[in-house]
């Protein structure tokens, strides 16, 4: 059986410390611009729909804590779907970064070209939901 594009990949074994929401301009949780599409008239772009499931396509970032996750590695980007602005779990820390646990996580790898002519593999991250770390073990018990 040949490997699907997308697999489903644990938590922690992407995340083995964990991973924190890093707040952008218009909070953690931002609209992925389509760039495929023409503007609208007022010169903004449309928010991307995902082709699968007509849902909408939003982003967060997230910082790596895995103290040996590489430069590049430690700020994560993970795509949500859905129909409404995920909310992000409360942050009952005294720091700006929330943290996180992902419910269906998925991975692509794809080749990213670099300023420098090399190449590397790099992956995608795609989510069902983001929830407080520790609950995502009864949420998923509770789908089925």
């Amino acid at each position: 059986m040949a490997m699907q594009k997308r697999f489903k990949v644990g938590f922690g074994d992407v995340f083995p410390k964990g991973a924190y929401l890093k707040a952008g301009q218009n909070g953690p949780v931002e609209p992925v611009l389509d760039f495929n599409v023409d503007k609208r008239p007022d010169g903004s772009r449309p928010q991307q729909v995902d082709q699968e499931t007509g849902l909408l396509v939003w982003q967060v970032v997230v910082l790596d804590a895995d103290e040996l996750a590489g430069k590049k590695d430690t700020a994560v980007t993970v795509k949500l779907l859905a129909k409404q602005q995920p909310v992000p779990p409360e942050n009952k820390t005294p720091f700006p970064w929330t943290p996180v646990e992902f419910v269906g996580l998925t991975a692509l790898a794809y080749v990213e070209e670099t300023s420098t002519g090399r190449s590397r593999v790099a992956w995608s991250f795609r989510a069902e939901s983001m929830v407080a770390p520790g609950s995502a073990q009864g949420q998923a018990k509770g789908a089925a």
